[in-house]
Formats: structure tokens, C-alpha cells, sequence
């Protein structure tokens, strides 16, 4: 009687619902488009990896200079291209903003760069963005997606953690 009571003890656990884990996410391709904020040009960023972690490098282009001291609404998409018809991954983001953040480093005549949109939560999540440009020069802008980073953070990589989905360095001209 007392081993069927263990028994029925251990089948009642409360793994009945057990925690979903969701994969972090095949990126091959992700691109980053800057329109400037009252007309002009708009910059097309992009990096795309077709075969992932293997031998070839990434593409990456820059489709034109940007314009000195100007501000910019970028917007980031991002696809799987191992699938047909490719899936378009920006969207999964979405769903899972608590799980994701895009974070942005730059160096040289680069102002800055603003969250556009943020989780449930209120935290930073960066699939839209501002971007403001200083005087001429040299720049270079690196994004970074996270999967499952600690937030809030004080939106530094080092801070956030988790795992890193894509990360591209763009080296830009300011005119």
C-alpha cells in the first residue's frame, strides 16, 4: 500500500504543463533600411549568409552614404532564407519582444541612436529605431540581436546577456 501511494504521489507532479523553449532563430539575412526624417535618400544596410556558420563569409552592402547631421527612421527585417518561400523572422520577433532585443553600437560621426519600440513591458526592443548623424565622416554602426537577454538591462551587451541571434558591423560615410 505504501509503494502505490509513492507511486501515485510522483505521477500527480505538476509537470503538466511543461515550459515551452523556444529556439533561438535561423537568421540568414537581415536588413536595415534608413529613410531620413523630412526627404532625401534612403540607405539600404544589409548582411545575408546563405549557408550560416559555414565556410563562406557574409555579403554585407551599404547601398549609399548618409546625409551629416540628419535624423533617420530605420527599420530592421529579418529573414531565413534556408526556407521557400523565405520566413520572415522580423515578425517572430515581434511576438516574442520580452524574449528579444536589438542593441546598437557606433563609433564616428554617428550622434546616437533612439528605440522606436519597446516590449510589454516598456523595455527596448529595436526593430524600428532612430538614427542622427553628425558632421562628415567616417561611421560604422554594429547591431546586435539577443535571444532571451536580461531586461531591463543598462543596454549594453555585456549587461543584457543571452545568446546572440545575428551581429553585423556596417561601415558607413556621413557627407
Amino acid at each position: 500500500m505504501l509503494a502505490t501511494a509513492s507511486l501515485l504521489f510522483v505521477s500527480c507532479s505538476d509537470d503538466d504543463d511543461p515550459e515551452v523553449v523556444n529556439e533561438e532563430e535561423t537568421i540568414t539575412t537581415m536588413t536595415v533600411t534608413l529613410i531620413p526624417v523630412g526627404g532625401g535618400d534612403t540607405v539600404t544596410l544589409q548582411t545575408q549568409d546563405l549557408d550560416g556558420d559555414g565556410p563562406a563569409a557574409p555579403t554585407v552592402s551599404v547601398s549609399g552614404p548618409l546625409a551629416g547631421n540628419t535624423t533617420y527612421g530605420g527599420a530592421i527585417l529579418l529573414l531565413d532564407e534556408t526556407d521557400t518561400p523565405p520566413e520572415n523572422i522580423t515578425e517572430e520577433v515581434a511576438e516574442e519582444d520580452d524574449e528579444h532585443q536589438f542593441f546598437f553600437q557606433t563609433t564616428g560621426s554617428i550622434n546616437g541612436v533612439t528605440y522606436g519600440d519597446f516590449d510589454g513591458d516598456g523595455n527596448p526592443l529595436g526593430i524600428t529605431f532612430g538614427l542622427e548623424t553628425a558632421t562628415a565622416g567616417a561611421a560604422s554602426l554594429t547591431i546586435t540581436l539577443r535571444h532571451e537577454p536580461k531586461k531591463p538591462n543598462d543596454g549594453t551587451l555585456a549587461d543584457a546577456g543571452g545568446e546572440t541571434d545575428i551581429a553585423q558591423t556596417f561601415n558607413l560615410t556621413v557627407q
